[in-house]
């Protein structure tokens, strides 16, 4: 099975080191010059263009940025790659955007995959992600030995699209947990609480979530876009989403250094106000 990863970013490169420590032939294609020589570095082969890598594979993983990024390489891949080869987006973009391309794709004899990935960057770099797959059973079974050596499991949602609503769901838990996570370790930050310790604590209470876990590792990269992904789909949808709404806007005002100084820090920075430990005559306990 010889597999062609566009897009060999910090995930698209990991992905593919995983996929060649499995025994796939593996080959990369980057617009960035630099990518491709920390591919090389990696011992991933590496194309020149996207028509000698649409040409050399039977199965190509999309690990792009964007929609657009993802239709034009799909364009691409319909008139070069070979008949029934099939294409999975690794990427996060619209499911909209994946159900207009099936059809597409299908009249030029190429099959289409929905395969977005959670747990991030870590996840890629030890090969535990989990991707959520769309599209016919079949195609996503065809593929599965190429996922599952970077994933902990590949898991079929529905047809093409429900990978990336499934995806947005995800992101969502993440980024309200994110905001909750944050309130709540601020009160035992203000208490005059090891907000580190107490966030340890908590990992073993009820209302514990998974983002807490790996909170402290949070890079805040993505924010933005998917929140904007699942409020638009919200939208469309004519659902009335209150909460996400609030967390839309409070979120795009974090940074992974703002965690950092919560946890670890001797105050916090919170909507543009500085948070202290109370003193004891203000009230607090140390």
């Amino acid at each position: 099975m010889k597999i062609g990863v566009i897009g060999a970013g910090e995930m698209g490169l990991a992905m593919s080191g995983h996929m060649l420590e499995k025994g796939f032939d593996v080959s990369a294609f980057d617009v960035s010059a630099e990518r491709l020589a920390k591919a090389v570095e990696s011992g991933v082969a590496v194309t020149v263009s996207l028509d000698e890598i649409a040409r050399s594979a039977d199965i190509f993983v999309l690990v792009v940025a964007t929609d657009q990024q993802v239709v034009d390489v799909c364009d691409a891949l319909a008139e070069s790659a070979k008949q029934d080869a099939v294409i999975v987006v690794a990427a996060t973009i619209s499911p909209e955007t994946m159900r207009d391309l099936g059809p597409a794709l299908k009249a030029k004899g190429k099959r289409l995959v929905d395969a977005p990935v959670v747990y991030g960057a870590s996840g890629a770099r030890s090969g535990t992600l989990l991707s959520l797959c769309g599209g016919d059973p079949a195609d996503v079974e065809r593929v599965r030995p190429a996922l599952m050596s970077y994933s902990r499991d590949v898991v079929h949602v529905g047809p093409l699209g429900a990978g990336q609503i499934a995806k947005s769901c995800n992101n969502l838990l993440h980024w309200i947990h994110c905001v909750a996570n944050f309130e709540t370790l601020l009160i035992a930050k203000r208490y005059g609480l090891d907000a580190q310790r107490m966030r340890e604590i908590l990992l073993d209470c009820p209302g514990t979530n998974g983002t807490l876990a790996r909170w402290d590792t949070t890079r805040f990269t993505w924010q933005e876009k998917d929140m904007d992904l699942t409020l638009e789909l919200a939208q469309k949808a004519g659902l009335m989403l209150p909460l996400s709404g609030q967390v839309d806007q409070i979120i795009k005002t974090l940074k992974a250094d703002d965690v950092k100084a919560l946890l670890y820090g001797p105050e916090a920075t919170y909507l543009g106000r500085t948070v202290r430990p109370l003193t004891a005559t203000e009230g607090g306990l140390v």
